[in-house]
């Protein structure tokens, strides 16, 4: 084979691989759309098909299952999407700031995410691969609530109270409930903080 013929093979070999992953991140966006609208449980392969712009038979090339494209569908959103940095949370020495902070951060996380959890979050109970995509989610609340009690002198019951406390001012429901009745995420956040303090302080002396 000539040189120049070599040359023109390699550009149709390029032209052809940047066509598949082209195709490949379409199929990919067009079932996020779908997911953060509608909801995993009611998007359907032929649904996405059409929003791709493609053939079901291409889809099936792509994504031989449901199961594969939500894979690639949550890879792809949490990377664009990644979760705030909990090594600055774990810099916070002071635990009353750290937890201010922390929760302006996720709570501005919420924001920017609200309609995708609140659907994959809702349909997890459904649809088993919806259940796996918020496992990392599930998994980094916990980690940032271990993050959240460090430092906090309580022992016993109200360790207890304090670790529910910081469970329920972590999590999207949580946030979604206070902030779609009208709270700011500044109010939210006061809120929470005032439970956990309230979880922490030594009951009253009859």
């Amino acid at each position: 084979m000539s040189r120049e013929k070599q040359t023109k093979r390699k550009y149709e070999l390029k032209q052809r691989a940047e066509g598949v992953a082209e195709t490949h991140l379409r199929i990919t966006e067009a079932a996020i759309d779908l997911h953060g609208t509608i909801g995993p449980a009611r998007t359907t392969l032929s649904a996405v098909a059409r929003r791709a712009g493609v053939e079901r038979r291409t889809l099936y090339r792509h994504f031989p299952t449901e199961a594969d494209l939500f894979v690639a569908c949550s890879t792809h959103y949490f990377a664009a999407n990644p979760f705030p940095d909990l090594d600055l949370w774990r810099a916070i020495r002071d635990p009353q700031e750290r937890l201010a902070y922390a929760l302006d951060e996720l709570y501005a996380y919420y924001e920017r995410t609200a309609p995708m959890l609140a659907n994959v979050l809702r349909d997890a109970e459904l649809v088993d691969y919806a259940r796996d995509a918020v496992a990392s989610l599930h998994a980094f609340l916990e980690e940032a609530a271990e993050i959240l009690a460090a430092g906090r002198r309580v022992r016993g019951s109200r360790r207890q109270l304090v670790d529910a406390a910081l469970g329920h001012a972590l999590a999207f429901s949580t946030w979604h409930s206070l902030t779609t009745s009208g709270a700011t995420r500044a109010d939210a956040a006061r809120l929470v903080i005032a439970l956990v303090d309230a979880a922490a302080a030594p009951p009253a002396r009859a």
